[in-house]
């Protein structure tokens, strides 16, 4: 067995609680008979809504047009109608231009059979217009458009092309069945990407706490005789953030402020990878996703196939409601998540998990003085002293911060989870961005 590869900087290792869905195979959640769809589900620029109040809606038709460069499209999950266009705070605290479609009218995709597309024949350039064509972004929670990243300047060596199977977060395990379920198409995924790409190595890491994802992987890759490895990863927290996954693998470190690509490297979550085996081999836009829905109170916990736009308190219900009155749901996982004030709020793109929490889990504290224990300096994956940052902030010293690397913080929680008088770390980082982007400004 190859040693467990880690970064050597910080990181935590929380409690996994994934036992609740990791056993449990992907069911298709219901059809929302109301979907919400969002107009800004992406990193970038929001999509410009082509639709209006009364139009007809076709399953997969495109509803929200990328506007510029860096954007993505947007299409309707379900047939039907506009019954209203209006605007919605998403999770992140983003406020966006929501298409509320009601359900009506014949499927298009669902519950038909699908003809498999051939595309061998298909250049890099037309295989990279039809991922932007089908709106597909990173599923891995970051949501940077995926023709983006697959758009190599003329000359550009790339020497590895990274699979991110780790899934990191406590509770979540979508990307675990989707590796244990969906096997060949992954692999067929990553063929295309390949094709796009050019990479001089394949490289899919996963950690050791998922050994059934790791085994079905490496037997997929024998049995198809194909150049990619299989790299086991240490279980440990963030080990999914892309810099540290690089670090982890290449030894190689991104530079402060710069990308996967200014070290020869690009890196995408095995979600991405399968919402573009979809796109280019059946033609699908990015109308779904895998969601983990699970926690203590949940009745039935699960890992669903979920349409965009379904809205968070469906699914719950779907799981055949709670034990117990909740006092928290996150979308996302729990050290990167948000939590959710009202659950009409729909399902995105980048919306991996759906996290409910009882008192108990959730204890309300007092915050002390800092006492300068260092901890969270210790566990910081980037080095960065976060209890300086963030007074720093506190004194309105945007500029100061952003030279002590404000900017550079990836806002994993591994300080506050550490800190034992329960500072506000990474709220304090998320304030301190802002304000000093305004500043800027």
């Amino acid at each position: 067995m190859n040693e467990f590869k880690t970064f050597p900087q910080g990181g935590i290792h929380p409690r996994e609680f994934k036992v609740y869905t990791k056993d449990i195979p992907i069911r298709n959640a219901h059809i929302p008979s109301i979907a919400l769809i969002p107009m800004h589900q992406h990193m970038g620029k929001p999509a410009e809504c082509i639709v209006q109040k009364g139009d007809t809606l076709r399953e997969e038709m495109l509803i929200g047009r990328a506007t510029g460069y860096f954007s993505a499209n947007i299409h309707s999950p379900i047939p039907g109608t506009v019954t209203d266009i209006r605007e919605m705070y998403l999770p992140a605290g983003l406020k966006s231009t929501v298409v509320v479609a009601e359900l009506a009218g014949e499927f298009d995709r669902a519950g038909k059979s699908s003809q498999k597309k051939d595309w061998d024949n298909l250049s890099p350039k037309e295989l990279i217009d039809k991922i932007a064509d089908k709106g597909i972004v990173g599923l891995g929670g970051a949501t940077f458009p995926a023709h983006i990243k697959y758009t190599l300047k003329e000359g550009i060596r790339l020497e590895y092309f990274i699979v991110n199977g780790v899934e990191c977060e406590p509770y979540l395990t979508a990307d675990h069945r989707l590796m244990l379920e969906k096997t060949e198409e992954i692999i067929e995924g990553i063929r295309i990407i390949k094709k796009i790409l050019s990479p001089e190595n394949i490289i899919i890491g996963i950690e050791e706490n998922k050994p059934d994802a790791i085994s079905v992987m490496e037997r997929t890759i024998l049995d198809r005789k194909l150049d990619i490895e299989v790299v086991r990863l240490k279980t440990k927290y963030p080990q999914g953030d892309e810099k540290q996954l690089l670090k982890s693998i290449t030894g190689r470190e991104v530079p402060s402020g710069g990308l996967p690509l200014d070290i020869g490297s690009v890196v995408s979550n095995v979600g991405t990878v399968f919402a573009i085996y979809e796109a280019i081999v059946y033609e699908k836009p990015l109308i779904e996703r895998i969601v983990t829905v699970t926690g203590s109170i949940i009745k039935n916990p699960g890992n669903f196939k979920v349409r965009i736009g379904t809205k968070i308190g469906e699914l719950i219900e779907e799981c055949n409601g709670l034990y117990e009155l909740m006092v928290k749901i996150i979308a996302g996982g729990p050290m990167m998540g948000f939590a959710v004030h009202d659950l009409d709020t729909p399902v995105t793109k980048g919306m991996s998990g759906i996290i409910a929490l009882s008192r108990k889990e959730v204890p309300s504290w007092r915050e002390t003085a800092c006492l300068r224990c260092g901890r969270c300096i210790r566990v910081c994956p980037l080095s960065l002293n976060p209890t300086r940052l963030f007074k720093l902030i506190e004194h309105r010293q945007f500029e100061e911060a952003e030279k002590n690397g404000l900017f550079d913080c990836k806002e994993c929680g591994c300080c506050g989870y550490a800190c034992p008088a329960k500072l506000p770390l990474v709220q304090g980082m998320r304030l301190g961005k802002l304000m000093a982007k305004k500043k800027a400004k």
